[in-house]
């Protein structure tokens, strides 16, 4: 199943909208983010990330849902978060 994990942006680095990236914690596991499709976005936000794109930004309240639900499901071993 594809789909996109939430993560907050701790670091944005890039003035360019198309090449602008960030660093995104996902629950205690840190990537580098493709930002282009969230101009609007801040350190501090939360986005969804698919495939190392952000392609949304969303609240803390929703971001902590849907951990909730990936936690109870077991996806979260990929990020690192869950045991395999």
């Amino acid at each position: 199943m594809c789909l996109a994990v939430p993560g907050r942006i701790m670091a944005i680095e890039g003035d360019d909208p198309i090449l602008r990236s960030g660093t995104v914690d996902f629950s205690g596991i840190t990537k580098r983010v493709n930002l282009s499709y969230v101009p609007e976005a801040a350190v501090g936000d939360f986005v969804l990330v698919h495939v190392g794109f952000a392609i949304s930004t969303v609240d803390e309240d929703e971001a902590a849902k849907v951990f909730s639900y990936l936690r109870a499901m077991g996806e979260l071993a990929e990020l690192g978060d869950e045991p395999s």
